[in-house]
């Protein structure tokens, strides 16, 4: 007799089929199955998992936020930074305007008197 893919399949999808219902057979009513005990390894794993990685996101998250805080400040300090020169520059320059306006007042004064 010559069994065609899918009808290969199906037979193996059956045998698979009762090997779980086998697995699930208990020899005492109240303990659970072998496959109810690896369902509940099962999702323990998943619980433990999903705990770890939440953890892991708010480790990240917090992470994330320190360094923001961090580059936020070093910013303030070079915009502060930044400005204190520029301040001392228009002073200089003002200083230095008003010396050269001085000194043309000088000269034309000098002009007049002759």
């Amino acid at each position: 007799m010559m069994m065609t893919v899918h009808t290969m399949t199906r037979a193996a999808a059956a045998l698979m089929l009762l090997a779980l219902l086998g697995a699930c057979h208990k020899d005492d009513p109240g303990e659970a199955g072998p496959a109810e005990r690896a369902g509940r390894k099962l999702d323990q794993a998943t619980d433990k998992a999903g705990r770890q990685l939440t953890d892991a996101a708010h480790e990240a998250n917090q992470q994330i936020t320190d360094a923001a805080k961090e580059t936020s400040q070093k910013i303030d300090q070079a915009t502060n930074a930044a400005g204190d020169k520029l301040n001392q520059a228009t002073e200089t320059a003002g200083k230095k305007l008003e010396e050269a306006g001085e000194k043309m007042q000088a000269k034309a004064k000098e002009r007049e008197a002759k």
